[in-house]
């Protein structure tokens, strides 16, 4: 204080002035506003105040929340994928216990050098392919999924700030190629991508569950808190699928592919009683628990996927329509001339003149030109109602993806020579299954039901397509087809065993152009035993190019082999007392 100061406070004083009246500290602002100002501040304060009671006394959640959001986390525990097992309980789909690998990419960039290299080898990449996978801006990236727990293990090893796992599931299919087009296969997210892991999703996922746990910053589980849900696992599925007949359909199939230089073949085997399905194969064919050189000629299901002209095995339709409807018996003769015949523009031809044969002789010899004047004699109509009753055109119901529903076209459109052709199996499409499931009415006296790919515990009721005679009547000349004189299908006998069946050649529809020249594909479909049916069995192969390119030649071999090895597997008693096999005396061939 200045002397100037301190003697006026003294002056002041002797006065008898009071201090607080001093001259020095008279207040010059009104005394409204720093009332106001201390207003201001005690409501504020007080705002405060009720803000903290409503936020930790009153409304608790929000806090909660935004604490949760930086500790908390929610755990998916997977459920297990159900098994998909044959018909006698043979595992052919199960899940093991695999990792999946995530980082923190801050933290594991942190790691020595050494330690990131021997990472890269654990995961199989490149130490560059690594990092590239850690120089991200996000704070958690997968490194590698489904991973083998002996590799996870060693991987923890290591010590990596920022490594963690997370335990998944990863598909294991034991018998490979065998049976890949019938079970099919998942993805590394564990959903069904073909065949029966597909189309049975929902049952065989299951529901996952969840577990509520507090992570530190380097993702490791500090603590349980909350509630947890128990996974419920998927369900297993039973196949009507047998895998011995399967193993048989599959190696004779590729055996047959191999030896006649083909493109491609496929096989399905038929339970006359039940409509399962025991066997379905194709070649070339994939391993699904290896698909890393996977090609669509190897996806390809072309028993269900694609479709084709079935060539003279739709004689037997045709033959058994004109029966059943009492416009001819196996004994009526027809004249098929020097072995063409001009409808119009349009010539069809025999591979040879058969001149005047009985119609059981226009199937024993495959004749084109007997089988369209047999069907010239019918309505265009009949036919057509017989080729849906069938199922040929006609969208299947089966429960297998991508099955697809073949070509017939309207009959009110048929010109006679188209009429005819249909007849013999072109300008028609159709799908090996649904070729093999038309000849279950020969088999079961004129009945046909449905096809199932689920083991059946029940006898399922038939759809009356012909009459039972007429059924006989077929089955009769399909086996002259397999031991007649001139039969085209002499190498689809098996010894001990009476056989029927039909073969069939057709040229080959690609792009829009018809016929492809030496482009073929020769199919063959049979009856095993005859006497007392079990299996309908079809075989096509896709392209022959050495050893023969007509179904009796490549086909009814195959379907030889197949249903002899079948039906020794399954114990079927034998049938016939002929041991020695008919030598071939003719090509075996049919008009095309």
């Amino acid at each position: 204080m200045s002397r100037s100061n301190a003697a006026s406070s003294r002056v002041a004083a002797s006065k008898g002035v009071s201090f607080s009246k001093s001259p020095v500290l008279a207040v010059r602002l009104p005394t409204w506003r720093s009332r106001v100002v201390l207003f201001v501040l005690f409501a504020a304060f007080a705002a405060l105040a009720v803000r903290a009671l409503w936020l930790q006394g009153l409304s608790t959640q929000f806090l909660q929340r935004q604490g949760e959001i930086r500790y908390a986390r929610t755990i998916e525990l997977p459920a297990t994928r159900g098994k998909i097992m044959d018909r006698n309980g043979q595992v052919l789909a199960s899940s093991v216990p695999v990792k999946a690998i995530w980082a923190i990419p801050d933290d594991v960039l942190q790691a020595p050098p050494e330690k990131l290299r021997a990472l890269a080898g654990l995961l199989d990449m490149s130490e560059a392919e690594l990092r590239k996978k850690l120089d991200s801006d996000r704070n958690f990236v997968y490194l590698k999924r489904q991973v083998e727990q002996d590799v996870a293990d060693q991987i923890a090893k290591l010590k990596i700030d920022g490594i963690d796992t997370r335990k998944e599931y990863k598909r294991f299919y034991p018998q490979g190629e065998v049976m890949t087009h019938v079970v099919g296969f998942t993805n590394v997210e564990d959903v069904g991508q073909e065949s029966m892991e597909l189309a049975h999703q929902k049952t065989l996922v299951g529901q996952p569950g969840t577990r509520r746990v507090i992570k530190d910053r380097l993702g490791h589980i500090v603590e349980d808190i909350g509630a947890k849900h128990e996974p419920h696992d998927g369900k297993d599925l039973v196949l009507s699928v047998d895998s011995k007949i399967q193993y048989i359909a599959f190696t004779q199939l590729k055996a047959a592919v191999e030896k006649f230089a083909a493109k491609a073949g496929a096989a399905v085997v038929l339970d006359v009683h039940t409509g399962e399905v025991l066997a379905l194969a194709n070649y070339p064919s994939y391993d699904p628990n290896d698909r890393r050189k996977l090609t669509g000629a190897q996806l390809r299901n072309r028993v269900m996927t694609d479709s084709f002209e079935p060539g003279s095995t739709l004689k037997s339709i045709t033959v058994a329509l004109a029966l059943d409807k009492g416009v001819v018996t196996p004994y009526t003769h027809i004249d098929t001339g020097n072995g063409r015949l001009t409808i119009k523009d349009r010539t069809i031809s025999d591979t040879k003149p058969h001149h005047v044969i009985t119609v059981q002789q226009v199937m024993e010899m495959s004749s084109n030109i007997g089988t369209s004047k047999i069907a010239l004699s019918m309505p265009p109509q009949d036919m057509w109602e017989m080729f849906t009753k069938v199922g040929f055109g006609q969208q299947p119901k089966w429960g297998f993806p991508g099955a697809v529903a073949g070509r017939v076209r309207p009959y009110k459109n048929w010109r006679p020579i188209e009429q005819a052709t249909m007849s013999y199996g072109n300008g028609i499409s159709v799908s090996l299954i649904q070729l093999a499931r038309s000849y279950l009415m020969f088999a079961r006296d004129g009945d046909t039901i449905p096809l199932t790919f689920q083991k059946s515990h029940e006898l399922p009721q038939g759809q009356q397509i012909i009459k039972p005679q007429t059924a006989r009547q077929m089955r009769e000349m399909l086996e002259m087809v397999v031991t007649g004189k001139d039969g085209t299908a002499k190498q689809a006998q098996i010894p001990g065993y009476r056989v029927g069946g039909k073969t069939g050649t057709a040229y080959k529809v690609e792009n829009g152009r018809y016929p492809i020249p030496r482009k073929y594909i020769g199919s063959f479909v049979g009856i095993v035993p005859l006497s007392a049916p079990r299996f309908v069995i079809a075989v096509m192969i896709d392209e022959p190019t050495q050893g023969g390119r007509f179904g009796g030649q490549v086909a009814a071999p195959t379907f030889a082999k197949v249903a002899e090895n079948a039906l020794r597997a399954m114990n079927v008693p034998p049938d016939s007392t002929v041991t020695e096999i008919v030598a071939p005396t003719n090509n075996d061939g049919e008009a095309m």
